[in-house]
């Protein structure tokens, strides 16, 4: 285990934020059939107004979908793409939504209406794609090895980011704030970028292919997967907080800060995995998947978790005592 200074102060008091003890509650999740293949990838949006919020799929069978956040209710599915989705992410407004696909593009869509507004075309497979902190540009990356952003009023002339410096794959892309940006690839790198003069602030080398990154709910706080290891780094320092091995393959994981408990997602198994943040020890494993976890992500509220496996259904998971949406 390697630790830098802890510049992120989760609370610690025995009292989670949504109303119960720091625990992990026992319970059935709810499955959200309607995909086809494995699902690659899940985002919540933020918390829109009470008990509203939404999560949005990615999946090889060429359809994202839309669903309420709280129930995982079905609301509609982006037709569109002619190969596999590798990712999708809900602005901060969720009136739109961005996919990344294999068919060598990258599109945007109305939520409301599910149109595709916009189509950017790659000359490779598209790995990754997030928006603006407020939603009037994307970052994409992929195959092609380039981190371009795309300013959605003039999306004919996108804007390279660090030219000739990815030599891997871009698995996925953090925009933390305004004016930094962090891509992940698969020469083992993590790097942090200036939008405004396109150089590179910092990088951190990782000794395994990196599986996931993302940023917490909170804005505060990115975590990272390679190999058997969870990194978190502070969201605006860049620094390490803290990385964490385990005994197994991570493809995905996801910290819940109130709790000081984080959750895993496995390649190599169909376990979903609760450690604690603080020991490192694994806490309880959880059965329902029957196939790899790709994607884990906690809502907005902290009052459950969603995964994404490889036998194609999602899966929400109840992280409170108190009733919650439909655990009545």
């Amino acid at each position: 285990m390697n630790s830098g200074s802890p510049s992120v102060n989760l609370p610690n008091d025995g009292q989670s934020s949504n109303g119960g003890p720091i625990q992990a509650p026992r319970v059935v999740p709810l499955t959200c059939h309607g995909h086809s293949r494995p699902v690659t990838h899940l985002s919540f949006s933020p918390m829109l107004a009470d008990d509203e919020y939404y999560l949005i799929s990615a999946c090889k069978d060429n359809n994202p979908m839309l669903r309420d956040g709280i129930t995982g209710d079905w609301i509609g599915t982006f037709l569109g793409h002619k190969g596999a989705v590798w990712q999708a992410r809900l602005s901060n407004d969720a009136a739109l939504a961005a996919t990344a696909s294999a068919d060598f593009s990258a599109k945007i869509w109305d939520t409301f209406t599910g149109e595709c507004l916009q189509t950017l075309q790659h000359n490779h497979i598209v790995r990754a794609v997030t928006f603006s902190p407020n939603p009037t540009h994307v970052a994409t990356g992929g195959q092609e090895k380039k981190l371009r952003v795309y300013d959605l009023a003039h999306s004919e002339t996108p804007m390279e980011i660090g030219a000739q410096t990815h030599t891997g794959t871009i698995k996925s892309i953090v925009w933390s704030d305004p004016n930094t940006i962090l891509s992940a690839s698969d020469d083992r790198k993590l790097r942090w970028w200036d939008t405004r003069s396109r150089e590179l602030v910092t990088k951190f080398d990782i000794d395994e292919l990196i599986g996931s990154c993302e940023l917490s709910p909170e804005g505060n706080l990115i975590s990272a997967t390679a190999g058997k290891t969870v990194y978190f780094f502070n969201a605006q320092s860049r620094q390490l907080i803290k990385s964490i091995s385990t005994a197994y393959e991570v493809s995905s994981v996801a910290l819940h800060q109130q709790t000081r408990r984080f959750i895993t997602g496995g390649s190599s198994d169909t376990w979903v995995r609760v450690y604690d943040y603080d020991t490192e020890t694994e806490l309880e494993v959880y059965k329902g998947h029957h196939g790899s976890i790709w994607s884990v992500s906690f809502s907005p509220d902290g009052k459950l978790y969603a995964t994404g496996s490889e036998d194609g259904t999602i899966k929400l998971w109840k992280y409170t005592n108190q009733p919650y949406g439909l655990w009545k």
